[in-house]
């Protein structure tokens, strides 16, 4: 009989979401009166902007126009798409991008799990803990690993950085060999962020120690401080050692339309078994053209609208309703006397469980006795134990009544 990939049985339990999602199943089930609040995943509720839907409508009528109908398109996106990526992300920013840099995908999950592929199966892998899943999973998969610690809940060959209100929630350089670096910022789970000062610092850490920066900006969108960059190449010397990863899932509502990028520089390079240097930006594209179709014309299309003037205002004011939704949370959680973090520059508040109470107790706290959502910080590694998060993506009539039914608990 064929053999499976046994790293596979390596990984812990069920997907972080799935459990969440059995969890709320099972008590729905029971409860098929109880309405619940959502603040659990990361999923948006605001419609997509009027520009997107129309930009999106326009090239669906030119698909049944034998003239301008589109079929397969270049994987690594259109040109109209990155052209405006590369001005309104980047440019407008001062940062020098070219098109051959950026790639066009259906998501930043799907390329941070993806991009692991282009590395030796031996390299040492760091990420902060508390960490989103997809980081280490996928690695775990892969075979990097090594054996899972019951007792520390860590996996043997991967370095673990705590994240948390001991550190101020910024994670210090590995004291240990570490040869590729996975950070969010704002950060998913924590929503706090690095400001240019402490991305410096790991820019400088990378490039003198030949490590490769994973940098996930999903939420770059919403932040608001002016010392948090919107990318790493604000940093000097980031594209000799960092990728990117942006989405336009949370930002302009594309959680169900499935559309984001990935920049790796030229200038980035690695290592084969013979030490002569090998081209990411090579190896990506070569990576991308066999394995992905690309993102549909329709699609595209639509993520483009977002960079029109229209299209940039109606983006922003959903983001600021989020935004706003946070504040709400924050605010209600303080006059509750729950401490919290995040929620400033992201859409992402983490509280500090009350009581000394568990995550996943806290989890059930909330779902049964205020019939809210919400997601544990243990999911996300060892050093989330303790803490929660909650999300702003639900609408603000929802997000005060979910914080006045916490303020109700017992």
């Amino acid at each position: 009989m064929f053999k499976v990939n046994q790293n596979f049985a390596r990984l812990q339990g069920s997907y972080l979401f799935s459990e969440i999602a059995h969890r709320v199943a099972e008590y729905t089930k029971a409860n098929p009166d109880k309405e619940l609040i959502r603040l659990g995943i990361g999923d948006v509720t605001r419609p997509l902007a009027p520009a997107v839907l129309q930009a999106i409508d326009a090239a669906t009528r030119e698909m049944a126009d034998a003239k301008t109908f589109m079929g397969y398109g270049p994987e690594q996106g259109y040109e109209f798409l990155r052209a405006a990526i590369r001005q309104g992300d980047y440019a407008e920013r001062g940062i020098d991008i070219d098109l051959d840099e950026i790639f066009v995908s259906d998501g930043s999950k799907c390329d941070t799990g993806n991009f692991q592929e282009l590395l030796s199966p031996d390299v040492r892998v760091g990420v902060t803990d508390p960490v989103y899943p997809v980081y280490v999973d996928t690695n775990v998969m892969a075979g990097r690993s090594g054996e899972f610690d019951t007792a520390a809940s860590k996996f043997s060959n991967i370095t673990y950085i705590p994240t948390t209100a001991d550190n101020n929630f910024v994670p210090a350089l590995p004291q240990g060999k570490v040869d590729v670096m996975y950070l969010c910022s704002p950060n998913n789970p924590t929503g706090t962020a690095l400001n240019k000062q402490q991305l410096k610092v790991w820019v400088d850490w990378a490039n003198e120690t030949g490590a490769l920066i994973l940098f996930d900006g999903a939420y770059e969108r919403f932040i608001t401080d002016r010392d948090v960059p919107h990318s790493i190449y604000e940093i000097e010397g980031a594209k000799s050692c960092a990728v990117e990863f942006r989405s336009f899932s949370k930002t302009a509502g594309f959680t169900g339309t499935r559309c984001a990028y990935t920049i790796v520089p030229k200038e980035l390079f690695g290592e084969d078994e013979s030490g002569s240097k090998v081209s990411l930006n090579a190896m990506w594209l070569r990576r991308h053209t066999t394995k992905f179709n690309g993102v549909s014309y329709i699609v595209q299309r639509g993520a483009a609208a977002i960079y029109t003037a229209d299209g940039k205002k109606q983006v922003e004011d959903t983001i600021k309703g989020y935004l706003e939704n946070a504040a709400i949370i924050k605010s209600g959680l303080a006059e509750i006397g729950i401490t919290s973090y995040g929620g400033v520059n992201s859409p992402y508040v983490w509280l500090k469980t009350p009581d000394g109470m568990t995550s996943w107790d806290f989890f059930d706290k909330l779902l049964r006795e205020a019939n809210v959502v919400g997601t544990p910080g243990s999911g996300f590694g060892s050093a989330g134990e303790g803490y929660f998060r909650l999300t702003a993506f639900n609408t603000k009539e929802n997000t005060e009544k979910a914080i006045q039914r916490l303020a109700n608990l017992k």
